[in-house]
């Protein structure tokens, strides 16, 4: 589909986003771009005020529709959070289908969710943010494609159904998530290994450098939200310590309320994490932007007190190598997941916290128990052990709360 993406730039506006128009503007054509859009043209436009009826002025809105139909454009994304009123204002006004930030975001997530639960969380964050817009009405426009609507024309669901059937099914799926939520709680009880969670601003790098890590096969695209659906891969570091290293959702500015409330199950394994790996991209002229965006996010989930390693990704494409760039954050380190510069540095760090954690144990483990002594290679870290006649005498670091099988079975 042909579209014109527009950004609108609201003068006088205050804002510690230090992110010129025109980055912005690239950044929503990204991801226009990542579902398959072609952007026949994209612009600034001015906002002297913002206008309850268009958010825009009778000006700007003249620019946008010469533009369209020079274009011959079925469809306008507008880089900004638009009212239902004005959504649909815009749509009377210029005979197309009109898209903000919000619903574009929602629209990629829905193209991208593979599994049950990711499929149920985008449904819901589209449902919550369509509730509001019931009053449209886009039978100008053929279907186009699939998802949730936002782009689709006659025969979508979501376009006929009304307010009851959307609260009714609101409820279903919040009560499926919950029992999605709950099993994610039993299962995060009972798991066996520390859990490593990978966060960052979306398209930084984190599904390479899980691959990286794991020797994973997670899909890598030059790409906004080329991960959607969350990944875990069992990791063993260099003191032999096992973890669970987890690649989850990229971040981006403005992102969603609807799509992180209804990200919260996924997210909530976040907060259970035992050491969070913020990745940045150390090349990108905003990454403070970019990280602020990132822990916006993470305040809004109550994630605090956690370890966190700062790895700043694309080291290698560094102008004038390292030197350029000082690391800063927490325990920074500076990665390459590209050439797997500075890995080793990054995989010692991990260790070292997690170690922080753990309680120097030493066992007489009886040569007529080797169960045990397996254990305690599989669940300790930094093991030794010397074989002799009584038993087998190991050292190791053990999880405060396995301390006590550790010793259990031992005469």
């Amino acid at each position: 589909m042909q579209c014109i993406v527009v950004h609108p730039v609201v003068k006088r506006a205050r804002s510690v986003d230090a992110r010129p128009p025109e980055v912005k503007l690239a950044e929503c054509v990204r991801l226009a771009q990542a579902i398959d859009l072609t952007v026949a043209e994209a612009f600034l436009v001015g906002v002297s005020a913002l206008r309850p009826s268009h958010y825009i002025g009778g000006g700007a809105l003249e620019v946008i529709h010469e533009r369209m139909e020079t274009a011959e454009a079925g469809l306008l994304i507008m880089d900004c959070a638009l009212s239902p009123l004005q959504q649909r204002n815009l749509e009377r006004d210029l005979k197309v289908k009109v898209l903000d930030r919000t619903g574009l975001i929602l629209d990629i997530f829905g193209a991208r969710a593979q599994t049950h639960e990711g499929k149920l969380q985008v449904e819901m964050a589209a449902l919550t943010f369509q509730r509001s817009r019931l009053v449209r009405s886009w039978t100008h426009l053929e279907r186009q494609r699939g998802g949730f609507g936002f782009l689709g024309g006659p025969g979508e669901s979501q376009l006929e159904i009304d307010r009851r059937l959307i609260e009714t099914r609101l409820r279903r799926l919040k009560k499926d998530l919950d029992k999605i939520k709950q099993n994610r709680s039993l299962q995060r009880s009972h798991r066996p290994y520390p859990l490593v969670a990978l966060m960052g601003y979306t398209n930084v790098g984190k599904s390479t450098l899980f691959n990286r890590l794991v020797g994973g096969d997670v899909l890598v695209k030059d790409m906004p939200f080329a991960t959607l659906d969350p990944t875990l891969r069992l990791l063993t570091l260099p003191s032999g310590l096992r973890v669970i290293l987890s690649d989850t959702v990229g971040f981006i500015s403005d992102l969603p309320t609807a799509l992180i409330a209804a990200f919260r199950a996924t997210l909530d394994d976040v907060k259970s994490a035992d050491i969070i790996v913020h990745v940045h991209d150390a090349s990108s002229p905003w990454h403070g932007d970019e990280t602020r965006d990132v822990n916006g996010v993470l305040t809004d989930l109550g994630v605090q007190n956690i370890p966190m390693i700062d790895a700043w990704n694309k080291a290698d494409a560094l102008a004038g190598g390292n030197q350029a760039f000082f690391p800063t954050g927490s325990h920074p380190v500076m990665v390459s997941a590209q050439t797997g510069d500075g890995v080793p540095q990054l995989l010692k760090t991990l260790d070292a916290l997690l170690l922080e954690k753990r309680e120097r144990v030493d066992v007489l483990c009886p040569l007529t128990n080797p169960a045990h002594r397996a254990w305690l290679h599989e669940h300790g870290a930094q093991t030794t052990e010397v074989t002799t006649e009584t038993g087998w005498h190991i050292t190791t670091f053990i999880a405060p709360e396995n301390l006590s099988q550790a010793f259990s079975g031992v005469s």
